[in-house]
């Protein structure tokens, strides 16, 4: 009996033995053993105590470990992610949008770099083959006031300008810039967004350390947007910063959002701080860079044309709808005369409706005709087999008035001429994506030469300041039309017409001249993007005295 006993308490002791080895126990198993042998009762009480002490003990390190392993696991998988964020952001772009391009300069570091030029928007010669990753500038830390929308309105570069006047504002304001949305309701009805025209990514990057800019605006925001809990207006014409500060500011921060609409020749063209000005200029000639599409197509029709020598760009502004708005029928029939009438009269936002043509074009108010024009770069001493790239819409009258431009200018080209209609398919009914092709067509001609000084004139003869004052023929069309109509009435012969015409336009090339200031009347002042003055290479006094 006794070894039964003894037997059932060996089966006791291996089996308490077991189950802390099971725990880990072996430490405990000896005493838990000898009282189970013993058969205590108060033994095994504190014995159990002591085992549930340990227990919690280890299950307490084992939490701790646990704890440790995976507050050490999200370290290092958080210092993974932000270099490979730092990775991305160094290659991703080169990676995703193909080689940089060669339509605009790189940006610079701050809007307090001085902006500098180069000799050519564009080399068609070659490209490189190994092109650095692009450095992205650091982000700017600053307290957000609030989002501002914009809504811009008229042509390509009527709209181009004041995206660069809303980004500088943006900046001084300290708010975060949504990215502007272009006109849709104007006459040529172009459905672009930015991004079909723009390089949208490029343009949000490269200015990541001026000013926040944003796709759209956060969820929440946008939810109040769209039931209407803004504030939107039009700014006032040609205004100091002050403006934005004193009257903008104030409402951003009372709203959160707000909505400027009508942005053109909203920021005024002087007084304006250095670094604002410079701002002006890193947005319009570095971080408004044209799709790759435009650009690629951009570089096909220069090549196509430098295969032939060089060539000019002329701005002949003679389409419908500049002349019915400018009222100018020089050279029109009178069936013309009346189409161009009814077109102004079905515009109400054309507030001049009754307009004499007569006394505009002499006035200097009207673009030249083709017929004017052929006339005019003739007088010039225009190489006539020099080729002729006509960077404009459709010009009103057709064939019957590019007759006499094109008798003296035979090699008379167009975008339509020089491509296939497949090049064009996917631009066909985008004006604005049409004139972003003429614009870098126009940079990189070897003379400019605008008929009418309208948007694009402007801010194309502003990028060739840029790019070491190249070539601009900046006609005076007052003088011009008097000198015209001396000539075809017989007061003047050929010669003295041509010499007239030399000596007029001798300092009318593009070259450097400080920007003119009218106190009072900035409507009649040099236009900020036509003469970028302090983001240019300033010349030596000798060369800036000569010309003025």
């Amino acid at each position: 009996m006794g070894d039964m006993c003894r037997i059932e308490e060996e089966k006791s002791e291996e089996s308490v033995w077991r189950r802390r080895k099971n725990w880990g126990l072996r430490g405990l198993g000896l005493g838990l053993g000898l009282g189970g042998v013993m058969g205590l009762k108060g033994g095994n009480i504190i014995q159990h105590s002591r085992v549930e002490k340990f227990k919690n003990s280890m299950v307490s390190r084992s939490k701790m470990k646990l704890w440790m392993i995976r507050a050490t696991t999200s370290v290092m998988l958080w210092i993974c992610l932000v270099q490979l964020t730092a990775l991305g952001e160094s290659f991703g772009p080169r990676v995703l949008k193909g080689w940089p391009s060669c339509f605009s300069q790189d940006s610079g570091s701050g809007s307090s770099a001085t902006v500098t030029g180069s000799a050519s928007a564009l080399d068609v010669k070659s490209a490189p083959e190994d092109v650095p990753a692009r450095v992205l500038p650091p982000k700017r830390v600053y307290k957000n006031n609030g989002y501002l929308m914009v809504s811009c309105n008229g042509g390509l570069n009527q709209m181009r300008a004041a995206i660069c006047d809303m980004v500088a504002i943006a900046r001084h304001l300290n708010v975060t810039l949504i990215v502007p949305e272009l006109d849709k309701a104007s006459f040529w009805a172009d459905p672009s967004e930015f991004q079909d025209i723009f390089d949208v990514d490029h343009f949000i990057t490269s200015l990541r350390d001026e000013v926040r800019i944003l796709k759209e605006l956060p969820p929440r925001l946008k939810e109040r947007v769209e039931r209407g809990l803004f504030y939107t207006m039009p700014p006032i014409s040609w205004s100091d910063i002050s403006y934005y500060e004193n009257q903008i500011l104030p409402l951003i921060r009372k709203y959160k959002v707000v909505h400027l609409n009508r942005t053109d020749t909203r920021l005024a063209n002087n007084g304006q701080p250095l670094e604002l000005q410079k701002l002006r200029c890193r947005v319009n000639f570095s971080a408004l860079k044209f799709t790759p599409q435009i650009e690629e197509l951009g570089r096909k029709v220069i090549k196509l044309l430098r295969r032939k020598g060089p060539f000019i760009v002329l701005h002949l502004r003679y389409e419908m709808d500049m002349l019915a708005f400018s009222g100018c029928t020089q050279g029109c029939n009178q069936e013309e005369v009346d189409e161009l009438t009814r077109m102004r009269y079905a515009y109400p936002w054309w507030k001049e409706k009754i307009i004499n043509s007569d006394l505009k074009r002499k006035d200097g108010l009207c673009p030249l005709t083709p017929e004017e024009t052929a006339l005019t770069l003739r007088a010039l001493d225009i190489d006539h087999n020099i080729q002729i790239y006509i960077a404009a819409g459709e010009i009103y009258g057709g064939e019957r008035r590019l007759a006499s431009l094109a008798a003296a200018y035979p090699n008379l080209v167009r975008k339509e001429t020089l491509l296939d209609p497949s090049d064009l398919r996917f631009f066909q009914n985008h004006s604005s994506q049409m004139a972003a092709l003429d614009y870098l067509v126009s940079l990189e001609s070897d003379i400019f030469v605008p008929t009418y000084d309208g948007n694009m004139a402007k801010v194309v003869e502003g990028h060739r300041r840029y790019l070491e004052y190249k070539k601009t023929i900046l006609l005076d069309r007052k003088l011009l039309v008097d000198l015209i109509d001396q000539y075809n009435m017989g007061s003047l012969t050929w010669d003295e017409f041509s010499a007239a015409v030399k000596e007029s336009h001798s300092e009318r090339m593009g070259n450097p001249v400080k920007r003119v200031v009218i106190p009072d009347r900035p409507k009649e002042e040099d236009y900020f993007y036509a003469n970028p003055w302090e983001c240019l290479q300033q010349p030596k006094e000798d060369d800036l005295l000569s010309n003025m």
